[in-house]
This record gives structure tokens, C-alpha cells and sequence, in this order.
């Protein structure tokens, strides 16, 4: 029997990279309700997760943002249990760059829907997305969620989409 390893490279499988827009996460001064941003996305392949990478465009407050990541339904857009976090300290140098939140070994499964929420308590940051329209969507067959703290249902776009990279270990 033939013991295969994983790669110990990660790998991007899905990715966003265009970047038009801003989508923001957490507590804007003045108001009573933090706002929480998403993505789902279609798995392509088999593998290990490592990370999920997302653009900071802006840093207004400094602070923890948490991801986590979930099974998605698109019929019923229903999020499943939380499979995996990650908790990012996110501050001015983190401004237009990349920032990984890792989530290492957890298994990905080619043709499922999964989807990932971005939330904070403490910051306020302002996270790359690209905007298109109703008539040219995203080419990643995703759509972005945005909420407030409160209100899980949101409203889902497809003419939006975060600025994302999922990396995995195939």
C-alpha cells in the first residue's frame, strides 16, 4: 500500500482578485449594529484547506476579525454549523495587502458549496470586492452576503464579490 502525503504547498482554487470596491466589516462609530460581510463559492477539488486570503483596502479601526467557514445551500441559503475559525489582527500596515487567515487540514470537496462570514466587534475594516452587474456577474459562480449583527438572513449578490483567494493542499 502506497502512503500518499499531501503537498505541503498551498495552492489557490478559487480566487477573486479584481478589486473596484469596498465591502466593510465591523462597527461604524454612531451606529448600534456591526456589519458582517461573505462569500460563498463552489470547491473545484479535492483537498486539504490551508488558508483563505482576503484584500484589506482600509483600516479605519484597528482590531480582530474572525472568519469562519461553512457548508452552503444556495436553493435555501441556509449556512451550516461552523466547520473551522480564524482570528486576524488586522492594523494600518495590513492596508492594501493580503492578509491569510489560516484554517489548516480542514477537508474541501470538489462540487460543494461553501462559504466563508467576516466579522468583528472591535474594528472596522474595509475589505476588496468587485462590483459588476445585474447583467455581467462575477466569474467565480459566487455571491457576496452582507448583514448586520442581528440580522443572519442578509442579502446575497451576484453581482458582487469579494476580492478572496482559497488556498488549499491538494
Amino acid at each position: 500500500m502506497k502512503n500518499v502525503q499531501a503537498s505541503s504547498v498551498l495552492t489557490p482554487v478559487v480566487q477573486q482578485v479584481k478589486n473596484n470596491s469596498t465591502s466593510w466589516v465591523g462597527h461604524r462609530h454612531g451606529e448600534t449594529k456591526d456589519r458582517i460581510t461573505g462569500q460563498t463559492f463552489i470547491c473545484p477539488t479535492e483537498g486539504l484547506l490551508g488558508c483563505i486570503e482576503i484584500l484589506s483596502n482600509h483600516v479605519t479601526n484597528k482590531g480582530n476579525i474572525e472568519l469562519t467557514i461553512h457548508e452552503f445551500d444556495p436553493e435555501g441559503k441556509i449556512w451550516g454549523p461552523v466547520m473551522a475559525n480564524s482570528t486576524v489582527e488586522f492594523t494600518a500596515d495590513t492596508t492594501g495587502k493580503w492578509v491569510a487567515f489560516p484554517l489548516s487540514g480542514l477537508p474541501l470537496h470538489k462540487g460543494k458549496v461553501y462559504a466563508f462570514r467576516l466579522k468583528s466587534d472591535d474594528a472596522l475594516i474595509g475589505i476588496g470586492e468587485a462590483a459588476s452587474s445585474a447583467h455581467n456577474k462575477t466569474d467565480i459562480n459566487g455571491q457576496e452576503w452582507i448583514a448586520v449583527s442581528g440580522n443572519t438572513q442578509g442579502k446575497y449578490f451576484s453581482y458582487l464579490s469579494l476580492a478572496f483567494k482559497v488556498e488549499m493542499r491538494a
